[in-house]
């Protein structure tokens, strides 16, 4: 079976990793801090605050920013549940407004009408590793002098000329769990140019110690490990080889795909964490593929608001409820050979002919 997903680790992980155990200093320490330096100058930001996992990083973004209970965050209901349960976990509302109808990502038509007193920030997702309308969020925000923070979950070194995933807003936060673009066995990090959220968000993430047994708030326990870190340091430098053949297998899908699902874009600075394509016959085509031998994925078949613990924020988004019904993610990690990527094509092809 040819896996949807496969984590791209190799001998300079594991040295890695070695190296640090044998250091002696295993938690929090140097190398957290050179990965955080980094990761700060890949995304084109003065400062980066590694934590524990995304779900951490995106909840220390929250608290920093000032988002607190009665505040309003919009966002998009097509996304995983981290997106919203991190405003949740600030106290916050999440406002579900619509994606675009030819694409997976928040409008910004629909934002700016969602907007009322007490909408504190907008959360934009890069979903599948394309960028949001960045230009038009950040537009809307400074209008509405709203905070603008990114869920770069999936978009690590996305970039168009405007800029990078995790730079165009006050803050972005990503995830590196291991079937991401790179990965640092599990772990988050925060990206910003404000020196004062940097220095907040390194407080929270220590149970709020400015120094050690000084607590002057209330905080977590978020911290990287020096062993993930050093995983995340080598993963950095082949993350550029990553993209570009995640990019490569999305170009040979599209030439041979177009003719019988509607394919993605290749726009806005898209990475392809996903190869995310419409199908009508979506779920028999699904188990086509599961008996030709090739792994597939549905991302996402619920939206947020149709959970149980999200149903008090029920909105009306039909964009995204479409793409429940019609996406489907194909293999696009770089482990793949070009036989499987010829495999799976042929796979897709020979369920319409």
């Amino acid at each position: 079976m040819i896996p949807i997903a496969s984590p791209q680790l190799g001998v300079e992980e594991r040295e890695a990793v070695d190296r640090v155990l044998q250091s002696g200093i295993i938690a929090q320490g140097p190398e957290v801090a050179k990965f955080e330096e980094e990761f700060a100058k890949i995304c084109g930001v003065k400062y980066a605050v590694a934590t524990s996992n995304g779900t951490t990083a995106g909840h220390l973004v929250m608290i920093a920013s000032g988002i607190s209970p009665g505040d309003e965050v919009i966002t998009t209901p097509f996304t995983f549940f981290a997106t919203a349960s991190v405003i949740i976990m600030a106290g916050a509302k999440p406002v579900f407004v619509d994606v675009e109808e030819d694409g997976f990502c928040l409008d910004p038509n629909q934002v700016e009408s969602a907007i009322t007193e007490k909408t504190k920030a907008i959360q934009p997702v890069h979903l599948y590793g394309e960028l949001a309308d960045m230009p038009s969020l950040v537009e809307i925000s400074d209008k509405n002098n709203l905070v603008l923070i990114e869920d770069s979950a999936q978009a690590h070194s996305a970039d168009s000329w405007e800029g990078k995933a995790g730079s165009f807003g006050n803050a972005g936060w990503f995830s590196f769990y291991p079937t991401k673009n790179m990965t640092t066995s599990e772990g988050g990090i925060i990206t910003t140019n404000s020196e004062g959220l940097s220095s907040h968000c390194k407080v929270l993430r220590a149970h709020g110690m400015t120094a050690q047994y000084q607590h002057t708030e209330f905080g977590y326990n978020y911290r990287m490990t020096d062993i993930s870190a050093a995983i995340g340091r080598v993963q950095l430098t082949k993350l550029d080889k990553f993209n570009s053949r995640r990019r490569e297998i999305a170009d040979k899908y599209n030439t041979s795909l177009s003719k019988y699902v509607k394919i993605p874009e290749n726009r806005r600075g898209h990475v392809f964490h996903q190869y995310t394509i419409l199908c009508n016959q979506r779920d028999e085509l699904k188990e086509h593929l599961s008996q030709k031998g090739v792994g597939s994925g549905i991302y996402y078949p619920t939206l947020l608001y149709n959970y149980a613990p999200m149903s008090e924020f029920e909105a009306d988004c039909p964009n995204a409820k479409r793409l429940t019904e019609l996406s489907l993610s194909l293999p696009v990690h770089p482990g793949l050979s070009d036989s499987d990527v010829s495999k799976v094509i042929d796979s897709v092809i020979s369920f319409f002919e």
